[in-house]
């Protein structure tokens, strides 16, 4: 349900058994759904990984490691979902830089990063092959990322949806990522096998972040392709 309001200006979160949210269209309420846990291997990885870098924020960094990340997170505010900028802590920050690292098989960033920003990158293109299960990502091969060792960019899918969807939230699941290399950047296009089949006409809604080298990792970019 769509509704104005001369006093609630942004709504998030349920009251009862209505969920308020927001989208291009303005405020909306629907009802509230109680969320399913699967428990599949992809999240016990994820809660794995979470679980590591609480205990390494608390055995393996130093104080003046902790102290950096600290300091990166008075700098760097990240966007809720009402779409305002709020602070964080050192632990959250540093939990979202390493969870899609470690999750790609990079190595765990321990030092707080001395840029105060998060990383920026050109938007990729996305066409998706239905007879091969792949999408073919375009990017700049010329982005920070892209020229480092040790950057990366983070490709995750969603599984296939009806074409007429035009609105997608999550969840996502890992496709793959795309390597930077300080001596050679990778080549564009990069064709990334998709973690659900899909046919002709299916549209498929894709998140991409990037991380670089000193541990940043980019607020997501969204997109979509339909497979042909």
């Amino acid at each position: 349900m769509k509704f104005k309001s001369g006093l609630v200006t942004q709504i998030s979160g349920s009251i009862g058994g209505l969920t308020g949210s927001h989208n291009q269209g303005g405020m909306y309420f629907r009802a509230r759904s109680i969320p399913v846990n699967p428990n599949t291997t992809q999240q016990q990885a994820v809660r794995n990984y979470l679980s590591q870098l609480s205990t390494a924020w608390l055995q393996v960094l130093t104080q003046v490691q902790r102290d950096a990340w600290a300091v990166y997170a008075s700098n760097v505010p990240l966007v809720d979902a009402l779409g305002e900028a709020r602070s964080t802590t050192g632990l959250a920050h540093y939990i979202r830089s390493n969870v899609p690292i470690l999750q790609n098989g990079g190595t765990r960033v321990d030092d707080g990063p001395v840029v105060f920003a998060l990383p920026t990158f050109t938007a990729p293109t996305f066409t998706v092959a239905a007879a091969a299960d792949t999408v073919s990502v375009g990017y700049d091969n010329s982005d920070g990322w892209a020229t480092e060792d040790d950057g990366y960019m983070f490709v995750y899918a969603s599984r296939p949806q009806s074409a007429s969807i035009n609105y997608f939230k999550g969840p996502y699941r890992l496709a793959g990522k795309v390597e930077g290399n300080t001596a050679v950047p990778p080549t564009s296009p990069e064709v990334i096998n998709l973690p659900f089949p899909v046919a002709v006409g299916h549209q498929v809604f894709f998140k991409v972040s990037v991380a670089r080298a000193d541990g940043r990792v980019s607020s997501p970019f969204r997109g979509f392709a339909i497979a042909a």
